[in-house]
């Protein structure tokens, strides 16, 4: 039997930043991985030659090589990366836009944000300064109590449209609660995507996969692809290992997984086992967001018609913005148009691509994939990827005979492929913020943990390893 000081659950980016944490002081590591490549939620696939990214629109958190204490820099170090061989680039201008009523741009330059309030909200800027002041002061990481974060935003701001706009932007981008979130996990974000800003790696997120898988490799540890976990093992209230698909036991002092939370509960097979590891109230899994995602790819004839100097821009079109499960199967009401070739130095290819997320109702796709009728599931993804293209226009105008190749996943695409329930990318709105459970050596890392976005994924794995893994050796 293999037995290893450190198991981990999924090769995904916070799978990979544990692994290279670990190994890099010479421990003994193996990362299981039951998909073919790395990536979990943040991979690539291949349609007629192209590579499409799954996850990667932007990541938050961008630093300057000189700014030594910022998150992505101390992530680098941790990891053993240098910040010179990892060459960034910055959005061009972002937007918050309720068509006939505000818009808001915003920069990597948070002075830009503040500018266009103090034009477009000139009776609210008082108040987002004084806002600002607590947001500084607040440990977001800090143990407490669940805050409603709408409640400690609108104690400032009295203006409801602008408050509206700030949680549409902080919403879309990582947020698993309906219509609030987490005191803490606002102020993570509001930092995060305000006053650091997004970015882009150079390249794809094949090379930034690779560069992590690379590393992981150097430091002597080992990932196995195609190998699915289907048993956690327990023994005198302890993991004592998994048992893969295949049907092999390895053994392990620690475990981490980055599977989700619920997800991670039903590896477990002996009932006591899976009633002693606390399970999260049902409805918190049942009422779980997810989206549908289109990829759009233009020829370049579409560059005189598509915005040049707009990296994202998040979008409302109702009178009162709603951020739930929809009653329909897609909410074209609002959502998030990206352009990850509009980054600052990015080189141009053949073809310009768009990226489109929506909210989605899980359940009406679930029930489309289902259906002895096979033509209904395909049909629907292309009834409403049409409807979104015409929402579209009417914000960017109309691009459809630009387009070369378009593609859309759907909660249901996600569930297939990353095993994460009803396909909600940012996991339970309940997170394991100090990453334990019942058993003292399992871990949850990545999505259920609480950190946010790529930068907070790779937190989150270096995170659970300093803290519980090293703290016992």
């Amino acid at each position: 039997m293999r037995k290893y000081p450190l198991l981990i659950i999924g090769g995904g980016l916070s799978g990979l930043a544990a692994g290279i944490r670990f190994a890099r002081f010479g421990q003994k590591v193996l990362i299981l991985e039951k998909h073919s490549k790395a990536g979990g939620l943040n991979s690539y696939y291949y349609r007629k030659g192209r590579l499409l990214e799954t996850g990667l629109h932007a990541i938050t958190n961008y630093a300057s090589p000189e700014d030594k204490h910022a998150p992505l820099n101390r992530l680098l170090r941790q990891l053993k990366i240098p910040r010179r061989t990892v060459k960034l680039r910055q959005q061009k201008t972002s937007e918050i836009l309720f068509p006939g009523r505000a818009n808001l741009c915003f920069s990597n330059d948070f002075s830009m944000l503040q500018l266009q309030i103090a034009k477009r909200f000139p009776g609210s800027v008082k108040q987002f300064a004084q806002m600002l002041t607590e947001i500084d002061a607040y440990d977001a990481f800090a143990p407490r109590p669940k805050v409603s974060a709408r409640t400690f935003v609108a104690t400032f701001l009295q203006d409801r449209l602008l408050l509206e706009m700030i949680f549409c932007t902080l919403m879309f981008y990582g947020v698993s609660d309906k219509d609030d979130m987490d005191l803490s996990q606002f102020i993570i974000l509001f930092r995060a995507i305000f006053q650091e800003g997004f970015f882009r790696p150079e390249g794809t997120i094949k090379d930034l996969l690779g560069l992590l898988l690379q590393q992981y490799k150097n430091f002597g540890g080992e990932i196995e692809f195609s190998s699915g976990v289907k048993e956690i093992l327990t023994e005198n209230n302890r993991i004592s290992g998994i048992r893969t698909d295949a049907g092999e036991v390895i053994s392990c002092d620690d475990l981490i997984s980055t599977a989700g939370f619920p997800e991670t509960k039903r590896l477990f097979s002996v009932p006591e086992a899976a009633a002693a590891f606390s399970e999260l109230p049902e409805d918190k899994t049942s009422g779980r967001l997810s989206f549908l995602e289109s990829i759009y790819l233009f020829n370049k004839s579409a560059r005189n018609h598509l915005p040049e100097d707009r990296t994202i821009i998040f979008y409302n079109l109702s009178e009162k913005f709603s951020y739930r499960r929809p009653d329909d199967a897609v909410d074209l009401n609002s959502g998030v148009i990206c352009f990850p070739d509009n980054f600052e130095r990015n080189r141009q290819g053949d073809t310009i691509q768009m990226r489109v997320t929506h909210l989605a109702n899980y359940e009406k796709w679930l029930h489309a994939y289902q259906d002895a009728d096979t033509s209904r599931y395909p049909a629907m993804k292309t009834d409403w990827t049409e409807r979104s293209r015409k929402v579209l226009g009417k914000i960017i105008g109309n691009c459809s005979e630009n387009i070369v190749y378009e593609d859309s996943f759907t909660p249901v695409t996600i569930e297939r492929f990353t095993s994460r329930t009803q396909g909600a990318v940012y996991g339970s709105s309940e997170k394991i913020k100090d990453g334990r459970t019942y058993f003292a050596n399992l871990y949850i890392a990545g999505t259920d943990q609480g950190y946010l976005g790529i930068v907070g994924a790779l937190l989150s794995g270096v995170t659970m390893v300093n803290q519980h893994i090293f703290n016992k050796m």
